[in-house]
């Protein structure tokens, strides 16, 4: 297959795009997978990484308030789509998978009428663009019942590394990959690729009480946060563990017996997924998506809220310590999230850009 992928922008597009695209490689070691993105997108150190070639494409920011730059959207669309049309035609593309965000409504302009186009959509609350190219595909899926209309329900694809975790399982392997006290309850904090540095700031101020009441913190406070939780590493050094970022998610939650962080959609299906209970802290900006997307877990009993306007250190010392200081309760929290979690969702997304694909090999013969 010749598939050409449009989710640049964030990590909440980009992982998506790429945990699908891993299915295709797996499935058809000889598919020509490319994705779109800008030069300003996270894509153009993510993609190159995972081994796929990526298409620069004009970047066409969307005013969120009338200014003068409402009226060059036209024109920088039209630019846009003309690019999205020339990687069209050097890849021979059979099918545009769009996941959302800057470079998607250009490629679904682009595409239509000319080849299929499936959408997935990973937020409770959906984008403009894939709200507009819902219009143009029956090809459509979404993360949450109701995002978009007439859309298949099948979860958010997940890295390999996610989707075949034991958590349990690893839990000694976790503690030790990360130095890590085998015995100790395990708070893991992050705060993703936005928003980090209020939660790291609150954690920061609860530390110490953590750490006294007999739990241990691996908190990995971000690479654009290098001078957030240095000064707390000599002084609670037997059980506050700092690391910038993480290559191997899949053995924090491993280690981890709680996690507190935001909750972006791909942070909620993969705690969900691997049973990891959480305390979320929804980002306060957009359109309320982040509370949204736990909404769900929250109510089976997988997680609690603890809203942004109250993070301290106060606030996370007491969402935290009576949670690390109850098995019981973590473990029945664990089995609550997990009955929100959907693994399979990259493997039932590539069957339908499969299916778009034989479709529209059937429309031109």
């Amino acid at each position: 297959m010749k598939v050409l992928l449009a989710g640049g922008g964030t990590a909440g597009h980009i992982e998506p795009a790429l945990n699908t695209a891993d299915v295709i490689a797996r499935r058809d070691p000889t598919a020509d997978i490319r994705a779109l993105g800008t030069s300003r997108g996270l894509e153009g150190r993510l993609v190159p990484a995972r081994g796929y070639a990526l298409e620069l494409i004009p970047a066409v920011p969307l005013p969120r308030r009338p200014t003068k730059d409402l009226f060059a959207v036209p024109s920088r669309l039209r630019a846009a789509v003309r690019a999205v049309r020339q990687v069209m035609n050097e890849q021979g593309t059979q099918v545009v998978v769009g996941f959302g965000g800057y470079v998607a409504m250009p490629a679904y302009l682009a595409a239509r009428g000319r080849v299929p186009i499936v959408i997935h959509e990973a937020n409770a609350k959906p984008g403009l663009a894939n709200r507009v190219g819902a219009r143009m595909t029956p090809f459509v899926a979404q993360a949450f019942d109701g995002s978009l209309r007439n859309a298949l329900t099948l979860g958010i694809p997940l890295r390999n590394s996610i989707v075949d975790l034991d958590r349990v399982g690893m839990q000694a392997a976790g503690r030790e990959y990360f130095n890590l006290d085998p015995d100790k309850p395990c708070l893991l904090v992050f705060g993703g690729s936005q928003g980090a540095r209020r939660i790291n700031t609150a954690v920061q101020a609860a530390a110490a009480q953590i750490v006294a009441a007999g739990g241990q913190v691996l908190h990995v406070v971000g690479t654009a946060n290098l001078d957030q939780g240095t000064d707390l590493v000599e002084g609670l050094a037997d059980g506050y563990h700092r690391v910038d970022y993480v290559d191997r998610m899949d053995l924090a939650y491993a280690a981890a017996d709680l996690a507190l962080c935001r909750s972006g959609a791909m942070t909620c299906a993969e705690l969900s997924a691997v049973g990891l209970p959480a305390i979320y802290v929804p980002l306060p900006i957009g359109n309320g998506e982040q509370r949204l997307n736990a909404a769900g877990i929250v109510k089976v009993g997988g997680g609690v809220f603890l809203p942004d306007d109250q993070l301290s250190g106060n606030s996370v010392a007491d969402s935290v310590l009576p949670l690390l200081a109850d098995p019981i309760r973590l473990a029945t929290m664990s089995q609550a999230a997990a009955t929100q979690g959907i693994r399979d969702a990259g493997s039932r997304l590539a069957d339908l850009v499969t299916q778009a694909v034989e479709a529209g090999k059937g429309a031109q013969s």
